[in-house]
């Protein structure tokens, strides 16, 4: 059977990105096939190559969401470099910027006048509250929009909120820029025309909001922080065991809670007693129904407690720290660790998400030193060997 190709075999991406969202938008498109030429500034390029050194020296932000990208390092605020830009995008199926508001557009580099331009293109302003509105200048870093947004609002415990420990507004809007280009990209494919796209940081997290948002504007009162716990299951929570660990286990029903009961908890009596047989009511009395459930897993080991739980059906888990996952038996199983070339040598990656069974893998190419390959593609532009070093001698590019 013939081996399918990468489904954006032949795309070609300019982004004009820095940091997280639209960076690691494109770092999906890569991933499928496509070739991204990453734009930078030749005084120090994307902000989060300097965001720390935990990559074996290297930004680990910038590890995780630059893999497969070709580094041209230009100057736009220099003609010269705008123009080098410009004929790169005229050549593109596919441009991305995350600017400052309103930077994009100053250089004509906003998806609106770009598509105005060559109607093929698909492009895309990726921003933190959208192109209009009494928020559409205000800085929009991930925290600050996971605070507007309100997911901090639902996240943490009773007595303080707290952040994702991932930039959760970034991903967010990246993932919608990422399904964007794809939506584009059908529908110029049945069109001939691209088109702009649009995301904002605020409207991709508020829309992760998904329950707890309909949960508080329909009547009711929004879901109250809770930890580990669920804001209306239980048991939904982490218990400790007796060697230490914390296992999670969560009871989706009734029927599930007296398998619990009866199977690990050895308490058969909890199955009918009313203050703990339906989930009504044993949300109702969470202090008691958590106080049973971990004196029951108190007296077993973690892999006891997990052997226990999954034999009687009880949905369960561990609770990892970053140095479990990076060893995860289930990861590992399933051969999803690859190694990614970098300036400081090859660094472990996973393979992205997405899985097409009998095409290409993905393709997991290096992550490139700041202006690696800003001469070849001068070059295929068709610029001499004098002009570029022009260029380099005034500083437009490095």
């Amino acid at each position: 059977m013939n081996t399918l190709p990468l489904p954006l075999d032949g795309i070609t991406v300019v982004a004009v990105e820095q940091a997280v969202a639209a960076p690691f938008a494109t770092r999906q498109l890569a991933d499928l096939g496509a070739r991204v030429i990453k734009v930078e500034r030749p005084d120090g390029g994307d902000f989060a190559r300097g965001y720390d050194t935990a990559a074996r020296g290297l930004a680990s932000h910038f590890v995780w969401c630059n893999r497969g990208k070709e580094s041209l390092a230009v100057d736009l605020k220099d003609p010269r470099g705008l123009a080098v830009v410009r004929e790169l995008v005229a050549g593109a199926d596919v441009f991305v910027q995350n600017l400052a508001q309103g930077a994009a557009a100053r250089l004509g580099l906003d998806a609106a006048s770009l598509c105005a331009a060559h109607p093929r293109l698909v492009a895309v302003d990726i921003s933190g509250y959208g192109a209009d509105g009494p928020y559409a200048h205000r800085r929009a870093y991930d925290m600050l929009v996971q605070c507007e947004a309100g997911l901090v609002s639902v996240t943490g415990t009773a007595d303080r909120p707290v952040k994702a420990g991932i930039p959760a507004a970034d991903i967010a809007a990246a993932m919608y820029a990422f399904s964007g280009v794809l939506a584009a990209l059908l529908r110029r494919a049945n069109t001939g025309r691209g088109g702009p796209v649009e995301v904002s940081m605020l409207d991709a997290l508020a829309e992760w909001m998904g329950h707890p948002l309909h949960q508080g504007t329909h009547g009711s009162a929004p879901p109250a922080r809770t930890g580990l716990a669920h804001s209306v299951i239980a048991p939904y929570d982490a218990y400790p065991t007796a060697d230490g660990e914390q296992v999670l286990l969560s009871v989706q029903n009734d029927r599930e809670w007296r398998r619990l009961a009866e199977q690990v908890l050895g308490r058969p009596e909890l199955a009918d007693d009313p203050d703990f047989a339906t989930n009504a009511a044993r949300t109702a009395n969470r202090e008691r129904t958590d106080e049973a459930v971990g004196r029951g897993l108190a007296g077993l080991t973690g892999r006891e407690a997990l052997a226990g739980l999954e034999a009687a059906g009880i949905a369960c888990a561990r609770l990892n720290t970053v140095a479990d996952v990076a060893a995860h038996p289930q990861l590992a199983a399933r051969d999803r660790w690859r190694e990614v070339g970098t300036p400081v040598g090859p660094l472990r990656a996973l393979l992205p998400p997405i899985t097409l069974p009998g095409s290409e893998e993905a393709r997991m190419g290096a992550v490139p030193a700041l202006g690696e390959h800003t001469d070849a593609l001068l070059r295929a532009l068709g610029m001499t060997d004098e002009q570029t070093s022009v260029l380099r001698r005034d500083g437009v590019i490095v």
